[in-house]
This record gives C-alpha cells, structure tokens and sequence, in this order.
C-alpha cells in the first residue's frame, strides 16, 4: 500500500502513533480499503466490498436460526443438533456456522439448559470431638510416573485427631463406606451424632456412602464446587503429610505406602503438637486429657515466675484450648448492616 505511506505531510508512523494504533493494523486495513468513520472506503479504486461467494443467503441463515429455535431443539448444543439432522439425511450448515448465527442473534446464551448449581456455604461448629468429622482422599506417588496409590483420611474437626485412614489403590465409593464404617465402630458414635464433612468427589458423594451415612443416622455435609478452602482441616492435614521431613518422593507398592502411613499417623495424633490446638497433640484434645496438660503446664510457669519473677513482665499464663472449631463461621453483621436488613 504505497498510495497510503503517508496522509498529507504527516507520516504512517506519526498518524499511528497518535491514535496508538500499529502499523500493522492500518497496512493491513489499508490493503482493503480503510473504513473511516464516516463508514466510507479511503480508497475509492477498490469500490464496494463484494458479499463472498460462499456466504450464506438472508433466507436460509433464517432457516437455520428457525431450526435451531424451534420446540424440538431450543435446548440443544448446535452440535448435537448437527448429529441430529445428519441422522435424518439434512445438512444445512456447518456446527461453527450454527453458532456464528446464534451469537450474532444474541441467542446462544439462553441455550443452557439449567442455571448453575446454587450450593450453600457450610457452616459447620464443633465444641467437642465426633461432632464433625472430615474426610478426603489424596494421591500418593507410586513406583513409576503416573502410577498412584489413593490415601483416604478421615480427621475429627474439634481435636484434630485422625480417627481412619486407609491406602488402596484406586478411589472407590465401597472403600470408603468400609473406612467409615470402621471408623465409627471405633469411636462409637450414636445416631444424630455426628456430621461427615467432604468435598464433591465421586466417592464423597456416592449412593452406597450416602446410604450408608442416612442409615447410621450420620448427617452429611459438602464443600462448595471449585471452592477449597471449604474443607480446609483435611486440606491442612495433608500438608503437613507432604512436608513432613521424612515424606519419600514415590512409593515403591502399595505396602510401602501403608507402611508409612501407620508410622505417620501414629507420630500425627500422638506426638504432634499442633498449632491449632494451643500445642497440644490430637491424642490429648480427643481423649479429654487437655486441661490436665494445661493445668501442669500453668504449674510449671507458675513456679518458673516464683523462682525468677525478674525475667517476665507479668505473671505468665497458659493459653487455653478454643472452645469451638468451626468450618466457615458466619459473617458477623456490622451495625450499619444489620439496620440495613431489618424489616
């Protein structure tokens, strides 16, 4: 596009820079004849733009849209659509064409065929252990790449205390009703006890678990889709699994993994001390040892400022146990908003 290096006195590169547009853009405009705002070519050589011999009449691009809006595929994807009418001997165009047409009649949008899910946020409090548990299932590294051994946990929110687990090698909805059957044998939990907290895996939400939850008289609880810091105990649990010093690149089978485990599971509920717990082991906080520990601790602080009350600023005190654990606490209402929502 020589004809078009310059307008007037002022250069290509000038013009572009002051309306910050590339030179790329204005040659490549240019070579078709630029459209400015009046609507109108620059280069008047070139006449009017030519429909191409390929598009589609006015007619049958209302045909299409008719189709494609008409009761039996309202709610269909354009390409089942195709498949559809290929089935009964009709082409009338091509699966992209089919949503060109509907995005340019502002139609393509209302094809969805439910809204999205409107899942509530949990909210979940636990003053005591096997109030709420949680549970969820990670993978383990195996022998060679993209081989894996499945770590099924299930933890008690208020102590932190790992009460099943379980390594298998492949994720299964019956795995996981055997792993909390056991788990409640063990710890003997009643009905109307307990809520079991997990995300939206096939196997959290599992008929034969679900069944199984309902019959025992378990109430369930989910994580929202995509949202992960709403199960964020398991998620905790298994970092500390993964950073843990001694935690191997891969496993070698399937046994070597459960043989870790039990050493690890024993050293995380009975050796831990856990930031959250005020310091205290998941062991001490689920078997109701807690304030005996607290109790000797604040003895041996109580005798330390005795001995050397100069080294300390107050009397020191022992910090004590949360009462309550919750998953996703609710929103404290400020005074503006609270008024706000008062009828």
């Amino acid at each position: 596009m020589r004809g078009v290096e310059s307008r007037g006195s002022l250069a290509v590169t000038t013009l572009c820079d002051a309306v910050e547009l590339a030179r790329a853009t204005w040659y490549r405009q240019g070579a078709r004849g630029w459209v400015g705002s009046t609507g109108e070519r620059a280069n008047a050589k070139l006449g009017p733009r030519q429909a191409s011999a390929l598009a589609l009449p006015d007619s049958l691009q209302a045909e299409i849209l008719a189709e494609l809006s008409c009761e039996r595929f309202r709610d269909q994807a354009p390409r089942q659509v195709h498949a559809i009418l290929l089935d009964e001997g009709r082409y009338l165009c091509s699966v992209s064409t089919m949503y060109r047409l509907l995005r340019r009649a502002n139609l393509a949008c209302q094809r969805r065929q439910r809204p999205a899910g409107n899942f509530a946020r949990p909210e979940l409090l636990a003053t005591a252990p096997n109030q709420v548990w949680s549970w969820d299932i990670t993978k383990l590294r195996g022998p060679v790449k993209w081989s894996y051994h499945y770590l099924y946990v299930v933890l008690d929110v208020f102590s932190r205390y790992v009460v099943g687990w379980m390594v298998a090698e492949r994720e299964c909805q019956q795995l996981a009703r055997q792993m909390v059957t056991e788990a409640c044998s063990r710890h003997g939990i009643e009905r109307e006890q307990l809520t079991l907290h997990a995300d939206r895996g096939a196997a959290m939400t599992s008929r034969s678990l679900t069944e199984l939850l309902t019959d025992m008289g378990i109430a369930r609880s989910h994580s929202r889709p995509h949202v992960c810091n709403d199960n964020p105990y398991s998620e905790a649990q298994f970092k500390t699994l993964k950073y843990h010093p001694d935690f191997p690149e891969r496993f070698g089978c399937v046994q070597d993994a459960r043989q870790y485990c039990a050493a690890f599971f024993d050293w995380y509920n009975d050796d831990h001390h856990h930031s959250g717990l005020v310091w205290l082991t998941p062991e001490m906080v689920h078997f109701h040892r807690a304030q005996g520990v607290l109790a000797q601790r604040q003895t041996t602080m109580d005798a330390a400022y005795a001995s050397h009350p100069l080294r300390f600023n107050r009397r020191p005190r022992v910090a004590p146990l949360p009462l309550a654990v919750w998953i996703n606490a609710p929103v404290q209402e400020t005074g503006a908003e609270a008024a706000s929502a008062a009828p």
